[in-house]
């Protein structure tokens, strides 16, 4: 509840000189907000703080900047500096947007920190199913299971858990069966923007599957030349 004390006492009427103060403000502020160099500091420090990749959209909302296309703009300028100067970390289009990143060669430094988590370990036969869902996807479980040669009702059950794939509808087969597709924490892991950036088929030929994760070689044996012929 307010009380007497609470209320100005014989206010002042505002002066010439607080109008120019008031002024000198607004127009310090309209610089702020439109001076390029402070523009770009404002986007780095977005991206510094954001723990999930932003679009462009996002970005120029939050850094009060003119639109996406600025934004992107002033994204390539800053990765331009930090080639130029060899810094640690980049900003890389990742799962639909963008985020600063540590460089992958400083990764053995930044997992001894206690709260980076280490890398993902999935099973051979993981791996395997998502391979195929991510290049297949939206994919039917019998197609994948046709593809491996082998059930794969439990990795699919795994990949869920792990929030690497998700169900992205029914297929309009008998039955309607659920359809299996990657998910944005997949992109994010994995570096990719898009599913359309994974490696071609071409790229993989003798190589196997890819390197994204550590793969357990204590688990069943891997079917990946099967694998690799049928992608």
């Amino acid at each position: 509840m307010l009380s007497d004390q609470n209320l100005p006492i014989d206010p002042q009427p505002p002066t010439a000189d607080s109008f120019h103060t008031l002024d000198r403000e607004t127009e310090s502020t309209e610089t702020w907000e439109s001076d390029p160099g402070s523009c770009l500091r404002r986007l780095e420090a977005v991206l510094f703080l954001s723990r999930e990749p932003l679009s462009s959209r996002r970005i120029s909302e939050m850094a009060h900047l003119e639109d996406g296309t600025q934004a992107r703009t002033m994204i390539a300028e800053l990765n331009s500096r930090y080639d130029r100067v060899g810094r640690a970390f980049q900003i890389k289009r990742v799962g639909g947007g963008y985020q600063m990143l540590t460089r992958p060669h400083f990764a053995d430094w930044i997992r001894r920190l206690d709260h980076v988590p280490g890398p993902l370990r999935l099973s051979a036969p993981a791996m395997e199913t998502l391979t195929v869902v991510a290049y297949r996807g939206p994919i039917m479980k019998a197609d994948i299971e046709a593809i491996r040669g082998v059930s794969s009702g439990e990795m699919l059950r795994q990949l869920l858990d792990q929030r690497l794939i998700r169900i992205a509808g029914r297929s309009e087969k008998l039955g309607r069966p659920f359809l299996y597709a990657t998910t944005k924490e997949f992109l994010n892991i994995f570096g990719f923007n898009s599913v359309q950036d994974l490696p071609r088929a071409a790229q993989l030929c003798g190589t196997g599957l890819p390197d994204w994760v550590a793969i357990d070689n204590e688990a069943e044996p891997s079917k990946n030349d099967h694998l690799r012929r049928t992608l």
